[in-house]
């Protein structure tokens, strides 16, 4: 497949000799994760030249703070993506896990330690119900998360109706917010980092995640190769809710307040942020440190544009570009790249046979 070629490794052969690295250094600077990064550098810049108060530390904590429930969703939704499928109802298992543990809190008289811990449980079987559709009955995920996406909603607003809780312990509700000592890195930014290496590791070194991407390339032939489908997606599924559920305590402790619409319309973020970062949304293709960086760009772009006063329509707008952009130009960029490896190939098979390159005759 044409889109392969923008995450191909190189060949044994050319990779043990000097033009061989070569060739995989201009591999990487022209790969998309290069052109996400390098997008990512410029709108700081301006953004630091241009925004008044960008560029400091108070909106460094608040910026990366936004960034915290984006990115830990998109850990899982990049395996998810990468294995053909896609979960929608992310920000309502969000809203309904915040929304649970507003109403233990408020009537149950449980520790918050452990209405965290049943939350968390809550996130996995919602994730669960998802699997349990896309690989117990071979439904679309696209069509399951649809549904999944309204009812998970409508069962917020059941718990808890139009009522927020809001008198949580103000030691719980400041932790999640505080700064590591001396910078202005919030100390949530360490689970995402250990999160991240964990399904990095996963993802990239294990055969696991190249399980993944066979999965997403072609599922049938994954099963033909002893590769469980079924299986690895529903717990990707349940992976997906638990984090959700992470992500629920999270938005709760940091607003100080459970609702109904807590976190309404975060899916849209995500998935923007995953295909921005070179996630194929047809699967096979993608990789997690491009997913961090677009989480980045468009966390950036949407602080700058909030701190110039841009109306929060524009805002929706720039989103949405930003998702039909993010499903063109990998595509657009991996095909490019894969034309010309071709007239590569045919030029220097036309060199290897042209008389100019054949020995001359003895004698």
């Amino acid at each position: 497949m044409a889109h392969d070629s923008l995450y191909a490794a190189p060949p044994v052969a050319e990779a043990e000799t000097g033009p061989g690295r070569l060739a995989n250094l201009r591999g990487l600077l022209g790969s998309w994760d290069a052109v996400i990064v390098a997008a990512l550098v410029a709108v700081v810049l301006v953004a630091s030249l241009a925004v008044e108060n960008f560029a400091t530390g108070r909106n460094a904590q608040f910026l990366l703070l936004d960034l915290v429930p984006m990115a830990l969703i998109a850990l899982p939704m990049t395996l998810i993506v990468i294995t053909g499928e896609i979960d929608l109802s992310v920000a309502s298992m969000v809203g309904l896990c915040s929304t649970l543990m507003g109403q233990l809190w408020l009537s149950s008289g449980l520790s918050l330690e452990l209405i965290c811990v049943l939350v968390v449980v809550l996130g996995a079987v919602l994730g669960a119900v998802n699997g349990l559709f896309v690989t117990g009955f071979g439904l679309p995920s696209l069509a399951v998360t649809i549904g999944t996406l309204a009812l998970y909603r409508g069962l917020s607003f059941v718990v808890l109706g139009d009522q927020a809780v809001a008198d949580f312990p103000a030691d719980w509700t400041a932790a999640v917010v505080r700064n590591i000592p001396g910078t202005p890195i919030p100390v949530m930014v360490v689970p995402l980092l250990l999160l991240a290496v964990i399904f990095g590791v996963v993802l990239h070194a294990t055969g696991a995640g190249r399980a993944l991407y066979a999965m997403g390339n072609n599922d049938q032939a994954a099963t033909f190769t002893g590769v469980s489908v079924a299986r690895t997606k529903f717990w990707l599924f349940v992976a997906s809710g638990a984090v959700c559920g992470l992500v629920g305590i999270f938005w709760t402790l940091r607003y100080a307040s459970a609702r109904g619409d807590n976190a309404t319309g975060l899916e849209l973020t995500v998935v923007t942020a995953v295909l921005l970062g070179g996630v194929s949304i047809f699967g096979g293709r993608g990789a997690l440190l491009g997913v961090l960086a677009g989480v980045l760009l468009l966390g950036v772009l949407r602080n700058s544009l909030q701190l110039a006063d841009v109306d929060a329509n524009a805002l929706t707008i720039v989103t949405g570009t930003l998702l039909i952009a993010s499903v063109v130009l990998p595509n657009a960029v991996a095909d490019l790249r894969a034309r010309l490896h071709r007239r590569r190939q045919r030029y220097r098979r036309r060199s290897v046979t042209s008389p100019a390159s054949q020995p001359p005759p003895e004698g």
